[in-house]
């Protein structure tokens, strides 16, 4: 059943309340009356993979759960778990689906097969800004053609990061060639079939291990949007980026559909008219701001700096990055998906979203 969310109200408003005691648990002194009558406080769990003093999460969750908090006149209070504290970053929305946690926040694409329509809207040449996909995600959404892979949880927000980059410790990546041998982290399988085809070897991780990883040379650079670079300290040890817009990662942030169902009218109102299109959409302008401001911090540290604006008709990227885009839909239609469809549909949408 498809969940409109077009009416949603602010998102850098919601997800706060850090400093709140585990003691009061998702389930209990749930409120009682469906007009509000109740002063119970139910408190609701928020698990996602960003550090606590990442921007999304100061900037994005922890005003919004602030702002449930006040609309609800207390009766609504939003614990935000950050660094993967509560579920694993791949793990994230099938936890908020059974209920392990209430709310969630993860990337489609670090569950593999999950979220296969949705990652459509990844591949390259389809979006330049967050802004502009997160509105190719409620376009795609609200026409029914991606709306079926969240039916098992109630959505509250759809949004995109902006474009993904390639951020090397050491060797520069002006051309395909350049990356043959290397080891990329990718953060999903549409970013990881586009790497194969340049002839570097994709290794999967979430965010969280990338640091590690850079630091003992398990990888040697990775596939990755430029707002994360600085939260987890990844500047420290990067010294040359690509910026070429080869994917687009995708999040979302959705609710326990019991939980949901289970709050009296008004509460339901109040995440209502705090979650959907306008919620996403100002998370969407923090990525924006935030890939600007660390793109331009890397060019003042004096980073090697390769700028590949439209890389779908470069000589040199433009085979990679079709074979890795024909690699995908084949892929979805050896599962009876209908991908090519899609795609046209995903391109349509970013027509109408530039």
């Amino acid at each position: 059943m498809k969940t409109k969310l077009s009416t949603g109200i602010t998102v850098a408003a919601v997800l706060a309340m850090s400093g709140l005691a585990l003691s009061g648990c998702s389930d209990n002194n749930q409120a009682t009356s469906a007009n509000g009558d109740s002063d119970d406080v139910t408190t609701l769990r928020f698990s996602h993979f960003m550090t606590a003093n990442d921007n999304m999460n100061t900037e994005g969750f922890e005003p919004w759960a602030q702002k449930i908090e006040e609309d609800s006149n207390g009766r609504l209070k939003i614990e935000i778990y950050p660094s993967a504290t509560l579920s694993k970053p791949g793990a994230t929305y099938d936890a908020a689906a059974k209920g392990t946690v209430d709310i969630g926040m993860q990337v489609q694409g670090y569950t593999a097969g999950r979220f296969p329509l949705t990652q459509v809207v990844e591949l390259p040449g389809i979006s330049n800004t967050a802004e502009q996909q997160t509105c190719i995600l409620y376009k795609l959404y609200d026409d029914g053609v991606i709306s079926d892979e969240y039916e098992d949880t109630h959505l509250l927000a759809l949004m995109g990061s902006g474009q993904g980059a390639l951020h090397t410790v050491e060797k520069p990546i002006r051309t395909p060639a350049d990356m043959k041998g290397m080891r990329i982290r990718q953060p999903s399988v549409v970013a990881s079939h586009i790497i194969e085809a340049t002839g570097a070897a994709p290794v999967g991780m979430p965010a969280s291990d990338t640091y590690t990883s850079l630091q003992r040379g398990v990888i040697d650079g990775l596939a990755f949007t430029w707002q994360p670079i600085q939260a987890f300290r990844l500047d420290e040890l990067l010294s040359a980026h690509t910026n070429i817009p080869f994917y687009n990662s995708t999040f979302v942030v959705t609710m326990n559909k019991d939980k949901y169902n289970g709050l009296p009218d008004d509460l339901k109102k109040v995440i209502d008219d705090n979650s959907g299109l306008v919620m996403s959409d100002r998370i969407a302008k923090i990525f924006d701001r935030s890939n600007d401001e660390a793109m331009a911090a890397a060019r003042a540290k004096g980073d090697t700096m390769i700028d590949i604006p439209d890389p779908l008709n470069d000589s040199d990227w433009q085979g990679p990055l079709l074979e890795g885009t024909q690699r995908y839909l084949d892929e979805l239609a050896a599962k009876g998906l209908d991908g090519q469809t899609v795609y046209e549909k995903t391109k349509a949408a970013s027509a109408a979203c530039l």
